[in-house]
Formats: C-alpha cells, structure tokens, sequence
C-alpha cells in the first residue's frame, strides 16, 4: 500500500469515509479559519510523512469536517518550497486529498502588490500564474503525466462561483496575475519592476507548485491572495515576515466571508 493510500485509510478512521467536496489550503495568518469547521482536527505531526509547518502564522492540521454544510478538507498551513529546496513538498498532502475524493481545492496565500489600486487588506483572484522561482514540482516524475498542460490551470468555474461570492458578499475581487519567487528572503525593487514589466499583479513564496501538483493529480482549482503589503519600492513600509502576520488579518474577514458564501453556493 502506497504512503498516500495508508494516510487516507487513517484520515478516513478517524474523520468518516465521507468525501470531501472541497479542499482548502490556507496561508500566513489566515489558518484560524481551520478552526471554524465543525468536524476533526488532526494534527500534522499524526500523519507520518506531512511536512511540519515550519512558518509561524500557519496551523500545522488537517481539519475534516462540516463548513457552511459542505463537507471540507482544510489544511490549516503549508510548507513551503524555501523550508527544505523541494518543489514537491507539498505532493503528499495533495496525493492524500485526491485520495479522500475531492475534486477542488481553493488555495489561498499572503501576498504582495506591484499594483498601486490594490492596497494591503484587499483581496486578488488568481487568473494566472508565471513561476519564476526556476523550480517545478514535477521534476523527477518519470511518467508521462510530467507534461501537465497548464492553460486551465486556474479553473474557469470555479474563479466565477467566488467572483459572485464576492459580489453577494459586496467584497472587491479583482483578478490579477501571481508571480512565484522561491524565497525566503523577500523581493528586490528592481525585481518588482521586472514583474511589472511581464505583467505581474502580485508576489509570493507559495501556491504555484500546488496548482501545478493539484492538476497533475486531477484537481480543479481556483487561488485568491489576501494582499498583506506593496511590492519593495512601492511604499515606504518595512517588509518582513512579521508585517505580513500582522496584515493578514486586514483582508482574512474579506475572505473568510467570499469563501462561506461560495461553499453555500453549492457550486
């Protein structure tokens, strides 16, 4: 029996064989949402072979359980491609979740804005993505399905049923494009400009490698980043680990009300 398959069998003990309608991963200082699902928690460190979330600001567990009546699999943080150098850290927990049945997943991260209408406590959907981290999750794989089309990437459907959340929730939504930076240390001006040139709209350590892992393994999937500063160069604000916490929850309760209003949608 694979890793992935003895997780689920696990998971499944001790959560109920229901599947989950939808996946969530949470970013920095937005894990607390793991916390409203009425269901069971599980503790990363009790699946052996989840990565530990090694940043302050998540909340290393597996929560399975009901949100808005929907029956959900929230991961309540992430580990990062900066924490160990691996793209793929994250393919275990996917693998696991496709396992348990889900066949969306909604990602969402701190970001940062190279766009001077979108401010720190807005929100951005993700309509794209460019990876200039220079790594791939996929390296490695030996099959075929290594060559992942990433055209849809960011699920049509899915980005509509949150767009009109928002617009229920009178919550601004606007889309943009996510540039992946490996990290950890955070962005140059100089890098800013860059990402404004090729057509940018935010920053960010995370995200990019789970979509590319998500569709590999057959998820549908949609993005949104909680903007928690402005690009280096674009303000006069101090940018660290810290600031980013602490502004997190400026757009959190934007989001945390886009995404119960789209779990009740049914979409």
């Amino acid at each position: 029996m694979s890793k992935s398959a003895e997780l689920v069998r696990l998971i499944r003990d001790r959560a109920g064989a229901e599947a989950p309608e939808y996946g969530l991963i949470l970013g920095s200082g937005l894990g607390h949402i793991s916390g409203t699902v009425e269901g069971v928690a599980i503790p990363y460190s009790d699946l052996p072979g989840f990565p530990h979330a090694g940043v302050s600001g998540h909340v290393p567990q597996l929560v399975i359980g009901q949100l808005e009546g929907r029956r959900v699999a929230v991961f309540g943080g992430r580990a990062h491609y900066y924490e160990s150098g691996k793209p793929d850290v994250m393919r275990l927990p996917l693998e696991v979740l496709a396992g348990l049945g889900a066949e969306k997943l909604i990602l969402t991260n701190a970001a940062g804005s190279v766009r001077a209408g979108m401010q720190p406590g807005s929100l951005m959907m993700l309509s794209d993505h460019i990876n200039l981290s220079g790594a791939n999750p996929l390296i490695g794989e030996r099959t075929d399905a290594r060559f992942q089309p990433m055209t849809d990437a960011h699920d049509a459907g899915l980005r509509a049923a949150l767009a009109g959340a928002a617009r229920a929730e009178g919550v601004d939504l606007p889309e943009g494009v996510y540039c992946w930076f490996s990290g950890p240390s955070f962005e140059t001006p100089a890098e800013i400009r860059m990402t404004q040139i090729i057509g940018g709209d935010a920053v960010g350590m995370s995200t990019v490698p789970e979509i590319i892992l998500a569709r590999f393994l057959g998820l549908r999937c949609a993005a949104i980043s909680v903007i928690t500063n402005m690009g280096a160069g674009l303000s006069d604000e101090s940018l660290s680990h810290e600031h980013t916490k602490a502004m997190a929850p400026l757009g959190a309760a934007k989001l945390e009300k886009v995404l119960r209003r789209f779990l009740r949608s049914g979409y």
